[in-house]
């Protein structure tokens, strides 16, 4: 695979960010649908604790992902990229189907939301690995020089999700009333995830391990893997403190945008949508852009801007 031609290292990036594509579209449409979730399985007097129970339980799935980072890193690691995205892309699977399915407070009682609940640390425990398995995978492919470029089109997918669940959202609300939504339609979007995952499959299964990792003679243990983490806690700590900026300004403008828009804003369900669209069209023109420049640049500079600009533009944004 070394001398791979760019078509062929084309199609690569295709078959490992579409299950990265999936795992974010999961994601958005529980943010998008936050408040109908929240009627469905958290029902209370107050809205306002509805809604917090919904994201909190949004939330959980956030907690899971060190847990997959580690376990599911150790087993790509060890047996492969390949067939740990293979894995990730079935527990995906299992958990949007769970929060598709299962009926509501109404009928199950406690046992719904806490049905709603696994569903997320389902999702979050596959994420641990996904966002990070896609990236490694796309750094040990890419072309020396155009690492940065390559690995930007993992978080180019997500912003795909991005701009497909909110389109998706609103057709549903052109096609559906505001009741019939609260009703069922928010399912819609995660049934249409769980008929994708067939396509995505057969996708991955053609995917070929990076020649980087078959050229490795170790493979670590979990163990090992554990051990290491620990040996190098201060760099684990700092590459996870250089994300949360970026993780959280895209969470908020994203997935939270139509529940913020909706509620704070006055916004219509329409409007919320076409601006969480909007946002990603937006970020996936420039993240391949961007990612090219830090080849030329540094990746430093590029980290720094980055954060200025969000905390100048963060009180506007609101």
């Amino acid at each position: 695979m070394a001398s791979t031609t760019s078509t062929s290292k084309g199609k690569a990036i295709f078959r490992v960010v579409s299950g990265n594509f999936l795992e974010m579209f999961d994601f958005m449409v529980y943010g998008f649908y936050a408040t109908a979730i929240a009627k469905t399985f958290f029902p209370s007097d107050s809205a306002f604790a509805s809604l917090m129970l919904s994201l909190a339980t949004f939330g959980a799935g956030f907690l899971m992902r060190p847990l997959g980072a580690i376990f599911l890193g150790a087993y790509i690691d060890r047996h492969g990229r390949r067939k740990g995205l293979i894995i990730t892309l079935a527990m995906m699977a299992m958990g949007t189907l769970l929060i598709a399915c299962v009926p509501g407070y109404a009928t199950l009682g406690v046992i719904a939301p806490l049905l709603v609940l696994l569903g997320r640390l389902l999702q979050g425990f596959s994420a641990g690995v996904e966002l990070g398995g896609v990236s490694v995978y796309l750094a040990e492919i890419s072309t020396p020089g155009r690492k940065g470029f390559f690995v930007s089109w993992q978080s180019a997918s997500q912003q795909a999700a991005v701009v497909f669940a909110g389109l998706l959202g609103v057709g549903l609300n052109h096609w559906l009333s505001p009741e019939q939504m609260g009703e069922w339609g928010w399912r819609v979007p995660f049934l249409i995830g769980c008929l994708i995952v067939p396509a995505i499959f057969i996708i991955r299964r053609s995917l070929e391990e990076s020649p980087e990792f078959e050229a490795r003679t170790h493979r670590p243990t979990l163990r090992e893997v554990v051990r290491s983490i620990g040996q190098n806690f201060g760099l684990v700590i700092g590459g996870m403190a250089l994300v949360v900026m970026t993780t959280v300004t895209f969470y908020l403008i994203t997935a939270y945008t139509p529940t913020f828009g909706k509620n704070e804003l006055n916004l219509t369900d329409l409007e919320s949508l076409l601006v969480t669209v909007c946002v990603g069209v937006s970020n996936f023109i420039w993240l391949p852009i961007m990612g090219s420049f830090s080849d030329r640049i540094g990746r430093k500079p590029l980290l720094i801007a980055a954060t200025v600009l969000a905390i100048a533009t963060a009180y506007p944004a609101l």
